[in-house]
């Protein structure tokens, strides 16, 4: 009785593994069927789309490469023009980019993508990078109106930001000088248009401002007249305009000449310490004092 019992439970047992076993069978059958559905359509789908996929790709290379064409011939129509070569590297890569931009988005079109939903898009991803390059953009932008503004050259000696050396490079990031100790000096261009820029180089002439103090007792006519002199005799000193040798102040302990003389731009720093040194030099040979600061020190003696 034992032995039918268990005979029978195993026997439901097996019919109930064999029934479990054919309802996954048939889980995984349908499942099978569901995915041979879902790629049969995307199969449909890209057949179906193969030209539209043939026709952008043929546009987009096309458009790629008359992109490259009109850059190359733009390029070399920009050569023959009177713009700086940074400047002129700056617009052809930046007309490249928008005619990249426009095959794009014409190959897009191509696929039937909305343009609304492209324009938002772009716009979306123009945000991000604004928000997140924030200060290149300011040193973009600034570069760009250094460029055609042309507020100094490549060679000009400037000062801008307390930094006075010679334009070495406008960059469309930065623009490089070097001091006259020669250090190099990076400023960012969006600093630049910003910065009070002084070009001391512009122009082919520079004056030369000096001042010569003599003391009281001194002949300020004959002090003048040395200086007119010395003045005559330099070569590198222009005589129009006129140079002006004239009583600047009346100091606590001297008579202040100011003396003002013009030259070309490539003479400055000689015309300037030769004067110094010549005018020192005959002050010296004609016994005229330039006072200095004196100290008397008196000494009582206690009783």
């Amino acid at each position: 009785m034992i032995s039918i019992n268990r005979i029978l439970m195993s026997a439901e047992t097996a019919v109930t593994e064999a029934t479990e076993n054919s309802e996954l069978t048939q889980s995984i059958e349908e499942e099978v069927d569901k995915a041979s559905g879902v790629f049969s359509q995307i199969g449909e789908k890209i057949t179906e789309a193969m030209p539209s996929l043939l026709f952008a790709l043929i546009v987009l290379l096309i458009g790629i490469a008359l992109a490259k064409i009109a850059s190359h011939i733009l390029s070399k129509f920009l050569k023959r023009s009177n713009i700086d070569g940074t400047a002129r590297s700056f617009l052809v890569s930046l007309i490249r980019i928008i005619l990249y931009i426009i095959v794009l988005i014409t190959a897009l079109t191509m696929l039937g993508v909305p343009m609304s939903s492209i324009i938002t898009v772009f716009g979306a991803a123009g945000l991000a990078i604004s928000l997140a390059l924030q200060n290149c953009l300011s040193n973009l932008c600034g570069g760009f109106i250094i460029l055609f503004s042309k507020p100094f050259s490549a060679g000009d000696t400037i000062e801008i930001d307390g930094s006075v050396g010679d334009v070495k490079s406008i960059s469309i990031l930065y623009t490089k000088i070097i001091t006259a100790d020669n250090k190099s000096v990076l400023i960012p261009n969006g600093k630049v248009t910003d910065a009070k820029i002084i070009n001391y180089t512009e122009t082919p002439t520079r004056r030369v401002d000096l001042t010569f103090d003599i003391s009281y007792d001194a002949d300020f006519e004959k002090a003048q007249g040395i200086i007119l002199n010395i003045i005559k005799s330099d070569k590198m000193i222009l005589s129009d305009p006129a140079p002006v040798v004239r009583m600047g102040a009346h100091n606590a302990s001297a008579i202040t000449i100011d003396t003002k003389v013009w030259t070309e731009n490539q003479n400055y720093i000689t015309v300037k310490y030769k004067m110094l040194e010549a005018v020192k030099a005959e002050f010296d040979n004609n016994n005229i004092e330039i006072p200095y600061n004196k100290l008397d020190i008196n000494i009582k003696e206690q009783k």
